[in-house]
């Protein structure tokens, strides 16, 4: 819970930042080229955790990482949270920030969860249609999950919206259960 408190301080802090700058995408794009660089590997997250690591290896590290492929002001914002030992919650600043990004741009995200990979065109078809339901720009993200058998699984906001075979099977269970 402290952590998600401290996360949701420095997310808002370079969020401002970058609104007052007008260059929401900028920071999004420097910010997830971090997260993907480094940040998405489990070894790279443990370096930065770990305690016993001195801040200038830190540093050093993402200045050789990083030194011209951000922006000045990213690499900053890197540099406090090794200076103030919060980079090892890098990920959840960076889903904050991206939350806060969406809901100022009027993005919502859809969590969208097959059996199978979508084609450009169905991916397309469904962003077309979700957007015209909520009447929001729409961004998806692609989850694959072979045990759904078939069929989608779609989270939008705090809504849930099962179509998989599963779930479907699941449901003729449940009612038939309940009519013995």
């Amino acid at each position: 819970m402290l952590n998600i408190q401290l996360a949701s301080k420095y997310a808002t802090a370079i969020f401002e930042i970058a609104k007052d700058e007008k260059n929401l995408d900028g920071y999004d794009k420097d910010l997830a080229r971090v997260r993907e660089d480094v940040f998405s590997i489990p070894d790279a997250v443990k370096f930065f955790q770990n305690p016993l690591v001195p801040q200038k290896a830190k540093k050093d590290l993402l200045v050789r990482a990083f030194d011209s492929e951000i922006s000045a002001t990213v690499m900053n914002f890197l540099m406090l949270l090794v200076d103030k030992k919060r980079i090892g919650v890098f990920n959840e600043i960076y889903d904050i920030f991206t939350s806060l990004k969406n809901k100022e741009q009027g993005i919502l995200i859809a969590d969208v969860t097959t059996a199978f990979p979508l084609t450009k065109k169905q991916q397309d078809a469904l962003i077309k249609k979700l957007a015209s339901l909520t009447g929001r720009k729409i961004q998806v993200r692609t989850h694959k999950d072979t045990s759904i058998l078939g069929g989608v699984i779609l989270k939008i906001g705090d809504k849930l919206i099962d179509g998989s075979a599963a779930g479907r099977l699941r449901n003729l269970r449940t009612s038939m259960l309940a009519q013995r």
